[in-house]
Parts: structure tokens; C-alpha cells; sequence
């Protein structure tokens, strides 16, 4: 679950005709497996808030040594907004704090409204994680 493209694909079932964003974390043990998915927020049509202390709670508690996280774009486009940026900071700086590694903050939308037609946006590809 360390890749941002199986990410995508484990997710594309969950969000598709979803109308709000919401957002996940996926807890990952020592050897990047699956421990469990927690979905963390739900938003509005355009919007979704996600808090470091939040999402780390949520790895703490499940002891995991790795996470994932992930949310989705109602309208398709999985281009990072400035919001996703800044919280994707916050994050990055956060789990050097509590020492939990930050693998990827992925944004899930749909191959046909992506520039890249991959469907999805990963921090990590893209050098700011």
C-alpha cells in the first residue's frame, strides 16, 4: 500500500459517485501492510478538513509505523488545491514529530477529468513528501 497507483485502484470502488470529499488514513505496519482504514472526515462538495493531530491519533492508536493518506475530489480532477499543499506540510512536519513515516498523501478523482489521465495525484511522485 506504499504505491501511489494501487492506492488509486484500492480506492476507486470506495469513491466513485461520492458528492463530498472525505478523507482517510491508511495505518500501515512495519512491512507497509494494510492495518486498518480509517476515514477520518467527511466534507462538502469542494471541501474536507484534515488535522495532523487527527490523523496521527488515528496511527497511534492502531500502532502503526507508516501512513497513507488519502482523500478524493468530487469533481474528477485530482490536482492538489492550495489547501491540499498546506495541510500536506503540516502532515510532512507532524509525522517527523511523532515519528510515524508519511508515505503519501494521495488525491483520488477520475482518469477522464486528469490532464495525466492517471485519475489520481500523489505528494510523493510529485517530490513534496
Amino acid at each position: 500500500m506504499n504505491r501511489a497507483n494501487l492506492v488509486a485502484e484500492y480506492f476507486a470502488p470506495i469513491v466513485t459517485g461520492l458528492e463530498i470529499e472525505k478523507f482517510w488514513v491508511l495505518c500501515l505496519n512495519r512491512k507497509n501492510r494494510l492495518l486498518r482504514r480509517v476515514e477520518l472526515t467527511s466534507g462538502t462538495a469542494t471541501a474536507t478538513l484534515a488535522h495532523p493531530r487527527e490523523v496521527f491519533r488515528a496511527a497511534v492508536r492502531e500502532s502503526s509505523s507508516a501512513i497513507v493518506c488519502v482523500h478524493n475530489h468530487p469533481s474528477g480532477d485530482p490536482a492538489p488545491s492550495s489547501a491540499d499543499v498546506q495541510v500536506t506540510r503540516q502532515l510532512r512536519e507532524a509525522a517527523k514529530a511523532v515519528d510515524i513515516q508519511l508515505l503519501d498523501h494521495v488525491i483520488v478523482g477520475r482518469a477522464a477529468n486528469d490532464p495525466l489521465n492517471r485519475g489520481y495525484y500523489s505528494f510523493r511522485d510529485a517530490g513534496m513528501i
